[in-house]
């Protein structure tokens, strides 16, 4: 596989910090979502979602905020009613200290949102949601204090969630995860932290209650990662060596590997890409402060077999 950078601009930069985004495609428009805040983790963030027929001018077609919550992580599906769902983390801090949980919102036509509701209470966070026939998936996770393992959560209406895999990864500590689906079999890509940090690869068949896992072998923050038709799965995460950078990735599901390919250009506070093919070109939401602000990007890359 061979990814080369075809083009990278800015497409956001109007608040203090301008973070953690996602990306798809929806009734022929792209939608990006992501935080603007003071800080990484300063403030009460909010949620700002811009669309594009073409990727190269953006508007602003939604915010979305919540009293007392720190609103983070943006994530967009499309429901099986063609309805756009934003969900993310609700961070809270309290005489309890910071604890972060999962709000939902939903959109009929892409500007207007209902108003966004826990669906996940703080103290465990629901990072991604993947539909597949009907129903939603998704990996959630607490902090140390929390207990050290993930959940696979599933739901038919994206509100109510329970917990089909109680502890899904309890080595290290497991944090971000994406999930994805080729044909009926569900794959997990995910995070850890901590001293024992490389990422793990899941891999489970129908009913998704037994999973395999795969070590590989590097620390992958804010991961993501799609299929591309007859050539295979793209990664897309921060990988930390001399400095942080924003990577795509090959990932081979059978064998349970990564290996690094592309560095966009990135560095300093970066990563939390969104993903999407389209038009034989891979479409590459992210956020860095390589150029001072903590800024948005799109890169379209081509991608060879």
């Amino acid at each position: 596989m061979i990814l080369r950078l075809s083009s990278v601009h800015m497409i956001w930069d109007q608040g203090p910090h301008n973070a953690f985004t996602d990306l798809i495609r929806w009734r022929d428009r792209f939608y990006c979502a992501f935080r603007e805040g003071s800080g990484h983790v300063e403030g009460l963030g909010t949620i700002r979602v811009l669309a594009s027929g073409d990727g190269e001018s953006w508007e602003p077609v939604g915010v979305l905020e919540m009293d007392g919550y720190d609103l983070r992580d943006a994530h967009l599906a499309v429901t099986p009613d063609d309805r756009l769902m934003v969900l993310g983390g609700a961070a809270i801090v309290d005489e309890k200290g910071r604890r972060t949980g999962t709000f939902a919102a939903f959109s009929e036509e892409g500007r207007t949102y209902t108003r966004p509701q826990i669906v996940v209470a703080p103290g465990r966070w629901l990072w991604q949601v993947t539909w597949h026939k009907g129903r939603a998936y998704g990996v959630s996770y607490g902090g140390p204090g929390e207990g050290a393992h993930s959940s696979l959560l599933v739901s038919d209406d994206g509100i109510t969630w329970t917990e089909h895999v109680p502890a899904l990864l309890s080595k290290g500590w497991p944090t971000e995860a994406t999930v994805r689906f080729d044909g009926d079999l569900l794959l997990c890509l995910h995070r850890r932290d901590g001293e024992d940090n490389s990422a793990h690869l899941g891999v489970s068949a129908p009913p998704y209650e037994d999973f395999t896992w795969h070590d590989l072998g590097r620390y992958y923050g804010g991961p993501n990662f799609i299929e591309v038709p007859g050539i295979g799965w793209i990664g897309a995460g921060r990988i930390i060596e001399e400095q942080a950078r924003t990577v795509l990735t090959a990932i081979d599901t059978d064998a349970g590997t990564m290996t690094p390919l592309l560095e966009l250009p990135s560095g300093g506070d970066t990563s939390y890409p969104g993903l999407v093919w389209h038009n034989n070109l891979l479409w590459v939401s992210y956020y860095s402060s390589h150029e001072a602000k903590t800024s948005i990007y799109l890169a379209q890359v081509r991608v060879d077999s």
